[in-house]
Parts: C-alpha cells; sequence; structure tokens
C-alpha cells in the first residue's frame, strides 16, 4: 500500500499530513460522540482558511459543522455556553492574533467558571487556532502569542509540531474538562508522518524526546522543533550531539522530561518562534536554572524572534523569526565552540 509501511502485528502505518491527522481525529470524535461539534469562521463549505475541514459538513451536516459569523468573542463565548450545558465543542479561531478579541472569554470566563463554581461546573471547551510566519502574511496575522495563555491559571495549553501529535493530543483536549486551547503553526500543515493506524491519545503534559543526544538539550516548540532537528544534524558533523526535546504541552509543562534531559546534558538552549521578550522559552529556562543548576556547564541560551512586529516584505520576515541556523549558533555559543 502506497504511503504505509507494516508495524510489528502486521498494520498499516499510514503517513498523515498534519492537516489530515487534524481532521482525522476531529471525525473521529465527532462519529463517536453526538456531543462533540466544531465551530468557525468559514470552517463549513469553504472546509476553513486552511482546508483542515474540508469535507466535513459532507459527513456530518450543518448542525455539526457550524459557520459562524465574524466575531471571535461571539464564538468562543457560545462555545464556553454550550460546553457548560455539556457538550464538547470545537472553536476554530481562523488566526491566532484573533485570539485578542476572544480573551475576555478566555481569560475571564471559561478559564475561571470551574474554579469559582468549586467544581460544580465543567467547561470542556476545546480552541483550535493556527498563526505563525513563514508566508508573509503580516503584522496582524502572524504572531505567536502562546505564552499569554500559558499565562492564565485555568486553561491548558498545546502546541504540538508533528502529525502524530497533534492526532492524539487534540483526541485528548476534546474530552479533557477543562478549556484547552491548541496552537497550531501553518507551515507544518503540509508536513507528513507515519501515525499509528488506530488513534492513540496522548496525555495532556507529557514531552517528547525526538532526538537523544549528549552534549547539549534543544528545547522547542512548534516549527522550531524542525528547525532545531536541522541544526542537531549539522551539529553532529561537527562532533556536537543535541538532544531535542518537545513540550508539546505549555501548561500543564513536563518539567521532569526537561530537567532530567539537562541534567545528562548539562548544556540548555531554547527555542521558538515567538519574540524572545517574556517569551515561553524565559519560563522554559527559568525552570532549569532553579531545578537543575549544579548541573549547568554553561548559561541557559535562548532562541526567538527579534522585538519587533513581523514584517509584510519576505525578506524582512526571513530576518526577524528564528531559523536553524539561529539554533545551530545558539548550540555552539552554549558549548564553547
Amino acid at each position: 500500500m502506497p504511503g504505509t509501511r507494516r508495524g510489528q502485528k502486521g498494520r498499516p502505518l499510514p503517513e498523515l499530513s498534519y492537516r489530515e491527522a487534524v481532521r482525522d481525529a476531529l471525525s473521529q470524535a465527532m462519529r463517536k460522540d453526538e456531543d462533540v461539534f466544531i465551530m468557525g469562521e468559514d470552517i463549513a463549505e469553504m472546509g476553513g482558511s486552511m482546508g483542515v475541514t474540508q469535507g466535513m459538513l459532507d459527513e456530518f451536516g450543518p448542525e455539526r459543522v457550524r459557520n459562524t459569523p465574524i466575531s471571535e468573542i461571539a464564538l468562543v463565548g457560545t462555545g464556553i455556553g454550550a460546553a457548560m450545558q455539556g457538550m464538547r465543542p470545537v472553536v476554530e479561531v481562523m488566526y491566532e492574533d484573533f485570539l485578542t478579541l476572544a480573551a475576555e472569554q478566555l481569560v475571564n470566563q471559561a478559564a475561571k467558571h470551574r474554579y469559582m463554581s468549586g467544581g460544580q461546573l465543567k467547561v470542556p471547551l476545546t480552541v483550535r487556532t493556527q498563526g505563525g510566519a513563514g508566508w508573509s502574511p503580516g503584522a496582524q496575522h502572524a504572531q505567536q502569542l502562546e505564552a499569554w495563555f500559558v499565562h492564565i491559571p485555568g486553561l491548558k495549553v498545546l502546541f504540538p509540531s508533528t502529525a502524530s501529535d497533534v492526532r492524539g493530543l487534540l483526541w485528548s483536549a476534546i474530552y479533557d474538562d477543562n478549556p484547552v486551547i491548541l496552537f497550531e503553526h501553518r507551515t507544518l500543515y503540509g508536513l507528513k508522518e507515519e501515525v499509528p493506524a488506530e488513534l492513540e491519545p496522548i496525555p495532556i503534559g507529557k514531552a517528547r524526546v525526538h532526538r537523544e543526544g549528549e552534549d547539549v538539550t534543544v528545547v522547542a516548540t512548534g516549527r522550531l522543533v524542525h528547525e532545531a532537528l536541522s541544526a542537531a544534524a549539522e551539529a553532529e558533523k561537527g562532533g556536537v550531539s543535541v538532544e531535542v526535546v518537545d513540550p508539546r504541552t505549555l501548561q500543564p509543562l513536563d518539567e521532569e522530561t526537561i530537567v532530567e534531559s539537562v541534567k545528562k546534558t548539562n548544556r540548555c538552549v531554547v527555542a521558538h518562534e515567538a519574540v524572545t521578550r517574556m517569551g515561553f522559552g524565559a519560563e522554559v529556562a527559568a525552570v532549569v536554572q532553579h531545578q537543575a543548576f549544579d548541573w549547568l556547564d554553561a548559561p541557559v541560551e535562548r532562541v526567538g524572534a527579534k522585538f519587533t512586529p513581523i514584517p509584510f516584505a519576505p525578506v524582512m520576515e526571513e530576518f526577524v523569526v528564528p531559523h536553524a541556523d539561529d539554533v545551530l549558533e545558539a548550540i555552539q555559543q552554549t558549548v564553547g565552540r
């Protein structure tokens, strides 16, 4: 069968793109559970701005694949209400930049109801959103805002970087009784990976070690996971062994896996596409400094975008956001080469 190979039990391992993996998780959840439905701007006939929900209207109909008005605060608020009534809505916010328009609902409502009700209310809401640079959409459509929402108690924040991870984590998000924001980077949608023949839920709060190494740990998120893997392959040519860790879940954070990796390698680089100032990497650096200080042989190096709005011009966008060369430079800096 093209695009597959056999697993240990003889079952084919399908190859799915990141986009197809998201669609598969949504579709399987909706087939299994009538309480699951999806809603968002242009997700029905159009199939979403990134084509993720194409074909789902034909299978599930307009009651469960709902187009919404262009109002993020309204569609997220509606999702919260549906979740509190026992449904499991998956809301798509077309660009993560527009989470700012729904911040009141997410920060003051979704994140607080379970706590303020003493656990009597549950908010099993999943918010999918995408963003990031790489195709010159300009300053209002390319930001990475994940650190904003990691800061809010009551929200869970996921940022999977591969097809298998987004498939398994989206399933877990849908069946979590707390509000979950799942970030997807638009440049990952076409990347393919072999996935289990049967969907395997991935526990929220467990990191993935993509590559084992001995000399330095790189903790990377989203697109930068793939840039870090490229940098690690290049560093290996110079005799530097790099371990690449993807948290996958930003909140809750698997501190144990990160810290144990750094204790093994004695050096750490953190890398993300968002700006370095107050970025998620600052929290990772703080965790490492606090829990593995005695094992560190060099300061933690941080890689992120320059502190500026994302430019529209492709050459300027390329200059502002980090790439494999930036991660490699940080690796060489921390190992003293």
